[in-house]
């Protein structure tokens, strides 16, 4: 073996061995004899290991020429300019590149601009060297060098459209198509320059997972022409992180447009029951509770607002503050709501809380999904079975021929009686907010707790009567009225 093959063994490069013998051939013409094989090899490998780094992930702003390999992404067009004190003109192309760490921006210059144009396709395995340095949408790399490399492989997916979980970090020119599942509000800031920026937030699911959607600017103003619950196509959008999470954002070359397709999305969601403080989770289930929206004033003296509500799945229930423009979401007793993003804290009397803020989405979802709230076998609280079951429009346990049902447990008492050995016979109308046994009825002011082996799902609007003890009404009556559900 030589002391080319002795050099180029000891380095870890994708260069192949025959690029770099024929690089140290020339580097020994360079210099004219000053050199052997061994010093040039040696010269040839402290370059390579000065500039090939691992991965797009490794560069950034400040470093000397890199080396590395990449898929092209996405090619742009080339744009022209007039260069200081010179006739002609220059010349500009810059194209997204990836590798399995990430992606960049390759900006191309003059003759490699011009020919890149020319005969570059998207998919094509490039090497490249150049300079990093900080650019509008973060690092950037100002090509020096650039190489088709047929023969090498990037692991890099480049698909016309994407879903949520093909999103990556730095991916632009990205067309998602997605359900809204929350709708924010347009708001303003002050950038550094000292003028005024807009911005707005969507949350879009697809069969995937769902992504939080930024528009800035003009395109701000999309939200207050689009409702949760619409099908939508989010166009030449790109990927950035923020606290840990990707979001997909979309600036003046971008759009947000409704289209006329029915898309799936199916929550994943931790269960009640299985809650721990300090989480960040999604949950899902029937609102059983809903207070009015309260304002309040901040220590900085601007005005905040907040409204809680009492969601049950079948594992358990848990009270849910929703902070800021949450509070305005239109979410009523019965409703089966999909609250993502929320934190698990310590609330009132040491149970914990869910805390909607300004990252979490509040969706009213048409129906339960299958299987919703966890373990739905016979075993399971009679929530699950009977309580999901109500937001699919059926009303549990009614007959429409009579549009009424009688419990099981229930007496020839006549509700004309006054009173029995239990209490006063009382008679009161009211929805479901909590199914199972016992039943918790409201009916706008007052909630009532009913005893009743009767077959009742969250929404049925029903009349009990019955003696009530201590708040209790052990119902020996209960009439379903047909088609008050809501």
């Amino acid at each position: 073996m030589g002391v080319i093959e002795d050099v180029y063994d000891d380095l870890d490069t994708d260069v192949e061995f025959e690029k770099f013998e024929a690089a140290v051939n020339d580097k020994v013409e360079q210099m004219g004899g000053l050199a052997d094989e061994e010093t040039a090899a040696m010269l040839i490998a402290h370059e390579l290991r000065d500039e090939e780094v691992n991965g797009i992930a490794d560069i950034e702003p400040g470093m000397e020429d890199v080396k590395f390999l990449a898929k092209v992404v996405s090619v742009g067009d080339v744009r022209t300019f007039e260069r200081d004190g010179e006739d002609e003109d220059g010349k500009v192309l810059n194209i997204e590149v990836a590798d399995e760490t990430g992606r960049i921006r390759v900006s191309l210059w003059d003759e490699m601009a011009a020919g890149a144009a020319e005969n570059l396709e998207v998919g094509t395995v490039l090497r490249i060297g150049g300079r990093p340095k900080d650019g509008y949408s973060g690092v950037e790399v100002s090509a020096s060098k650039v190489e088709e490399d047929p023969d090498a492989e990037v692991d890099v997916k480049v698909l016309d459209t994407y879903r949520v979980e093909d999103l990556a970090l730095g991916l632009s020119d990205v067309n998602l198509k997605g359900k809204i599942l929350d709708v924010g509000t347009v708001r303003t800031f002050d950038r550094d320059d000292g003028s005024e920026g807009r911005v707005s937030n969507l949350s879009v699911g697809d069969a995937t997972g769902r992504v939080r959607v930024t528009m800035w600017d003009e395109r701000a103003d999309l939200v207050e022409e689009l409702d949760a619950g619409q099908s939508v196509e989010v166009v030449d959008g790109y990927v950035r992180e923020r606290d840990g999470s990707l979001e997909l954002h979309v600036g003046s070359r971008g759009a947000v447009e409704v289209i006329d397709e029915d898309i799936e999305y199916v929550p994943e969601t931790t269960d009640i029951g299985a809650l721990e403080l300090g989480q960040t989770v999604d949950i899902a289930g029937g609102v059983i509770e809903a207070d009015s929206k309260r304002t309040f004033d901040r220590d900085d003296g601007s005005e905040g607002q907040v409204r809680n509500i009492r969601v049950r799945d079948d594992t358990g229930d848990i009270r849910v503050a929703l902070w800021g423009e949450k509070a305005d979401t239109d979410v009523d007793l019965a409703d089966y709501v999909v609250i993502t993003d929320v934190e698990i804290k310590d609330g009132w009397q040491d149970d914990l809380e869910a805390s909607a803020g300004w990252r979490s989405s509040v969706t009213v979802m048409d129906d339960a999904p299958a299987g919703a709230g966890g373990d739905s076998d016979a075993g399971a609280d009679q929530t699950s079975s009977q309580g999901l079951g109500a937001f699919s429009g059926e009303s549990s346990g009614s007959d429409a021929s009579t549009a009424s049902t009688t419990s099981a447990a229930s007496s020839s008492q006549s509700a004309d009686d006054t009173t029995t050995s239990s209490g006063e016979v009382v008679e009161f109308t009211g929805t479901v907010v909590q199914a199972g046994n016992p039943v918790i009825l409201d009916d706008g002011s007052e909630t009532k707790t009913v005893e009743t082996d009767a077959d009742l799902g969250l929404g049925d609007e029903v009349t009990v009567s019955g003696p009530e003890t201590d708040g209790r009404i052990s119902a020996d009556s209960v009439e379903v009225h047909t088609g008050a559900k809501r």
